[in-house]
């Protein structure tokens, strides 16, 4: 008699402890729903587990004033139109509620509550040990985002002064959490700029210490935008291939350093007042930071906006590089057969790690599984008819543009 696991929240009913999925995807934020979506269109079983309690957590618990980069026309969820005004920035809160509606809209079969523990090879393909139960599965998906989830600080910041205060960007939500007096915060990329931005707006004396990455050249505010967008979503997807040479040096540019700034400018920096700087943060002697370029830093707040690296620690199968990075091309294990990749930065291109782009590496890589589970050509379905594209009436998420 089969055993069945208790019902989690917000998901559908139990699922059959003894039952065989075709794939199992780690993973709930935009990579693992759009793989879902796929697989289920191609007539395949599978299940998706996150650690999370609800659906768009991840996004819920960044910095209140997070929004996307890329104005709601250019986004879109496989089926589903994204919703909001065409051309505003959904907040990070319209996210998390567009991925709840998505999961639920689409009875896509999520456990939530679920943080992987264990994933193994088996007779039959994998099992996936959670802290709630064990799966089976003849492939795997593991969609944890673009560049992990551990947030990376350089070791010398246990050396700082215990007065100064320290957040990692994924700690910081809003300037209210900062000690009196200057900030420093390290890390050029989105988040750091972002940060910076609002930190010096809300009265702090602020310096951005971190790689220039560039920019594009025409502000969030301006008309332009609207000519100007549309090129740099088609370079993103069409030119910054991973099979071009431009993508290729583009890949390496943004793995080892960022992506050039969208949103925030040089001169909307400038004009709030931070300080910038080049010279980069390595180390602490006395206590404060110390930049490449012989300067102490005097900040009462250090923000580390210094990114993520993988945590694959529950991984038990050889599908990662010396660097810790997982051996693939366009999602697909090099070493492990039946082991697949959604959401990694750069997957396909430099798209994959946005909402511009998602769809299509899923697509791609519920073809290699179709493919690798059936007989049949990839992409037709083993049963039934395709699910209707639906959008998310405008009342399911508040209509604000970001600021």
């Amino acid at each position: 008699m089969a055993t069945t696991e208790p019902t989690l929240p917000a998901v559908p009913g139990p699922v059959d402890l003894s039952q065989v999925f075709d794939a199992l995807i780690i993973g709930a934020g935009q990579a693992g729903l759009s793989t879902a979506y796929h697989l289920r269109r191609r007539g395949l079983d599978c299940l998706v587990v996150d650690a999370a309690h609800r659906v768009g957590d991840h996004w819920r618990h960044q910095y209140d004033s997070l929004a996307l980069f890329t104005a709601n026309k250019f986004n879109r969820l496989p089926g589903l139109g994204f919703p909001g005004q065409p051309w505003g920035f959904a907040t990070k809160d319209e996210v998390a509620a567009a991925l709840e509606a998505y999961a639920r809209d689409f009875d896509l079969p999520v456990r939530l509550d679920s943080p992987v523990r264990r994933l193994s090879r088996t007779p039959e393909g994998f099992r996936t040990e959670t802290a709630t139960a064990t799966y089976s599965s003849r492939t795997v998906v593991l969609a944890t985002g673009p560049f992990g989830q551990l947030p990376r600080i350089p070791e010398f910041a246990q050396d700082l002064d215990p007065a100064i205060l320290q957040l990692h960007s994924s700690q910081y939500r809003r300037p209210g959490q900062l000690r009196e007096g200057p900030v420093l915060v390290v890390g050029g990329g989105h988040s750091g700029c972002d940060i910076a931005l609002e930190v010096a707006q809300s009265g702090h004396l602020t310096t951005l210490a971190g790689r220039d990455l560039g920019q594009i050249p025409v502000s969030w505010d301006s008309p332009l935008l609207h000519l100007i967008m549309p090129a740099v979503m088609f370079q993103h997807s069409r030119i910054y291939r991973r099979g071009t040479r431009a993508g290729q040096r583009m890949r390496e540019e943004v793995l080892h350093h960022g992506a050039p700034r969208l949103r925030v400018q040089a001169q909307d920096l400038d004009g709030a007042g931070v300080v910038r700087t080049e010279a980069r943060v390595c180390g602490a002697p006395d206590g404060a930071p110390l930049l490449t370029d012989g300067r102490t830093m005097d900040a009462r707040t250090v923000i580390w906006a210094t990114g993520f690296h993988h945590d694959y620690s529950w991984l038990e199968l050889p599908v990662l590089g010396a660097d810790g990075w997982p051996r693939e091309y366009r999602g697909v294990a090099e070493d492990v057969p039946g082991v697949f990749f959604c959401g990694l930065a750069f997957q396909s291109s430099m798209s994959s790690m946005n909402f511009h782009g998602v769809g299509a590496d899923a697509a791609y890589i519920a073809d290699r599984i179709a493919e690798r589970l059936t007989d049949r050509p990839a992409g037709r379905r083993r049963h039934g008819t395709p699910l209707a594209r639906r959008r998310l009436p405008r009342g399911d998420v508040p209509q604000r543009a970001a600021r």
